[in-house]
């Protein structure tokens, strides 16, 4: 961004593309949800100046390192779905120091900021109106879909489990009293949430939704191999293959890895044995659920695997590093692109993901804390296969 627009728009004072708020204590998720909306279609970012009274007058601020750390981890929260583009820098302007959140137009609208949608009126931040929202959705771009917006040709909503859709997934998404506010119909409801478009469904709703996903997406399972020993060549001692919504194939193969994984004794300076898992779950369980969320549902038919051997754990998945992610930063927090959104919202939303762009480094930290090696990631285009090594013994 041009210096030259930022010091423009800050002397222009708010409008429905500049907000001033005097701390990073407030909560700016709404402004910023707001302007990635861009309900006016404007085609031009939207400023959140943080460390400006609503008057235009400096609030001395101090912003440092820490700061612009804060707010530029406002975008992997988890609270805004899909992620919006931001970018966060220091700026001076006629001797007040401020930071300025630039926040690109989206598009595909409409995101949203704990389950509501935020657009920008005037000189205020509002929740939008069920006509704005239809207003967003049909000014979603058709170009460059994320693969998991991909229309399924021969499908329809009959294809979704609806009361699934009524019962679980909407009392999750939205706070009760959206729920009762709404007046929207199933269809309306499920384009909105990018499960449905026209009449077609989406890979996304497909999966997130569908009573048979398997008959569209012929990967979307998981396969779980214990082996008795340290190579596929080994006898099996337990073989499963896990189907249908995303929501119940997560819980499956998180259940069965739970009780499938071994205890070992460590013994202490003291002497004493005390049980300690080879494998922290809450570290298999973040890899997992990045695996479904980030695998290739498109690119072929293979599943997600996830194989036990007597030393360790592989976890396999089709789709190797998407958009601004590469191989040599892999695994580690502040870079994130989604191969699939809507499944990632849909996870996210279901209470399998905290926050984005997290769950490996939460995995290393988890693993280093019970002792295990650091995860090892063998990448490539078509594939991302990790070895996670049981804790000496």
């Amino acid at each position: 961004m041009k210096r030259s627009e930022i010091l423009a728009a800050f002397r222009g004072g708010e409008s429905n593309r500049v907000e001033f708020k005097q701390s990073g204590n407030a909560d700016l998720r709404e402004a910023v949800c707001a302007f990635a909306n861009d309900l006016g279609n404007t085609g031009t970012p939207g400023f959140v100046f943080v460390g400006v009274r609503d008057n235009g007058t400096c609030a001395g601020l101090v912003v440092d390192d820490a700061l612009l750390q804060k707010l530029a981890q406002i975008r992997t929260g988890g609270d805004l779905q899909p992620l919006p583009g931001i970018t966060v820098e220091p700026v001076d302007v006629d001797g007040c120091s401020c930071a300025v959140i630039v926040v690109a137009p989206t598009d595909d609208p409409p995101i949203r900021y704990k389950g509501r949608v935020w657009v920008r009126v005037g000189t205020t931040t509002l929740v939008a109106s069920p006509q704005d929202e239809r207003i967003l959705i049909s000014r979603r771009s058709s170009r460059d879909l994320p693969a998991d917006h991909r229309l399924l040709y021969g499908s329809n909503i009959a294809d979704l489990d609806l009361a699934y859709f009524e019962n679980v997934y909407l009392t999750a998404a939205y706070a009760p009293d959206v729920l009762e506010a709404n007046e929207r119909t199933i269809q309306e409801r499920l384009v909105a949430l990018r499960f449905v478009s026209g009449t077609l469904v989406t890979l996304g709703g497909i999966v997130v939704l569908g009573k048979d996903p398997l008959s569209f997406v012929p990967g979307a399972y998981v396969q779980f191999t214990a082996y008795r020993g340290t190579s596929v060549t080994a006898d099996l001692a337990d073989q499963k293959v896990f189907s249908g919504k995303i929501d119940i194939v997560a819980r499956s193969i998180l259940e069965l890895v739970n009780l499938a994984t071994p205890v070992g004794l460590s013994r202490d300076n003291a002497f004493v044995d005390t049980k300690r898992p080879r494998y922290p779950f809450a570290a298999l369980r973040e890899l997992i659920i990045n695996a479904l969320i980030h695998r290739d549902y498109e690119g072929g038919n293979a599943p997600v695997r996830v194989s036990l051997f007597d030393d360790r754990i592989e976890i396999w998945n089709e789709g190797g590093p998407y958009g601004a992610v590469r191989p040599d930063m892999f695994g580690y927090g502040g870079v994130t692109s989604y191969r699939n959104p809507t499944i990632a919202d849909a996870m996210k939303t279901l209470g399998y993901a905290q926050r984005f762009g997290y769950g490996i480094p939460y995995a290393r930290k988890a693993l280093a804390e019970n002792g295990n090696p650091a995860p090892e990631f063998q990448i490539e285009l078509g594939y991302v296969n990790v070895v996670v090594k049981a804790a000496p013994v």
